[in-house]
């Protein structure tokens, strides 16, 4: 990106977890130089407290976004400090804009479906990013009780050796898919689990704008989108209140994971 790194790197321990509470320019240096990054949703972060595998994951990350707008109102009303808050759509957005991650041709993308592989190939061809078939790989099914591994996926990624992996698959499987490869692979790319992100732009998801992401309202605007789909989801994440209220910077889990 144009402008320059205006303060420092720096995390802020919630629930545990190490977020990242800098600017989006330190979030796109730090993404670049390579490792695991994450951007929870409100939902995730209500079920830390009894799925092990997903709190572990982003125990592990080098980087993890404040990207619930819930958490990001709630903390400063408990009397803890603001938060910088980069969605996940902020951030691929950014991703997008920026010279080094655009214009290399070491990427590899995790698509969650045949139609949108081809959809997102589209899109990404639209602003200047060509990706070939080689590069992209459609994600099977993942077990919602099982941790998410794919050998297969990690092959295709030893092979090609690419500078970025973005995942765009479903949150609560990616995060721990993400991790998983991040221990397993040889060398250290930009594993960026951005999910739903690039739904927004191509149109296959609720049409979020830059407002609607800045004043938190992107969660409203899918439940309108697809209300059968999502209601349920976000009410379960007002859970998230009552854990921050009563965990506040400490783990909500006993088993105090430290490693995937």
């Amino acid at each position: 990106m144009a402008e320059a790194i205006s303060t420092p790197a720096k995390t802020i321990t919630i629930l545990g977890i190490p977020f990242f509470n800098g600017t989006i320019e330190a979030a796109i240096t730090q993404t670049i130089e390579g490792g695991l990054l994450l951007a929870p949703s409100g939902p995730g972060l209500a079920e830390t407290d009894w799925n092990h595998s997903y709190y572990k994951a982003l125990l592990s990350a080098d980087t993890v976004l404040i990207d619930s707008g819930l958490m990001a109102l709630i903390w400063p009303l408990i009397g803890r400090q603001k938060l910088s808050r980069i969605s996940g759509l902020r951030m691929l957005k950014a991703l997008l804009a920026n010279s080094t991650f655009r214009t290399s041709r070491k990427h590899f993308w995790v698509m969650p479906s045949e139609a949108e592989n081809k959809l997102n190939r589209e899109y990404l061809a639209s602003i200047g990013m060509h990706l070939t078939s080689d590069q992209c790989y459609n994600a099977p099914y993942y077990s919602d009780n099982d941790d998410v591994t794919d050998k297969n996926l990690l092959s295709l990624i030893e092979a090609q050796k690419p500078r970025f992996v973005v995942i765009n698959i479903a949150g609560g499987k990616q995060e721990i898919l993400g991790a998983w490869l991040a221990q397993k692979l040889s060398y250290r790319p930009s594993i960026i689990c951005t999910g739903a992100a690039i739904a927004f732009l191509t149109g296959e998801q609720a049409p979020i704008g830059d407002i609607d992401d800045r004043i938190y309202l992107g969660w409203l605007k899918r439940i309108i989108f697809e209300p059968k789909k999502y209601l349920g989801r976000y009410v379960k994440a007002f859970r998230l209140i009552p854990m921050l209220l009563r965990f506040r910077e400490k783990s909500p889990t006993n088993n105090q994971p430290s490693t995937v």
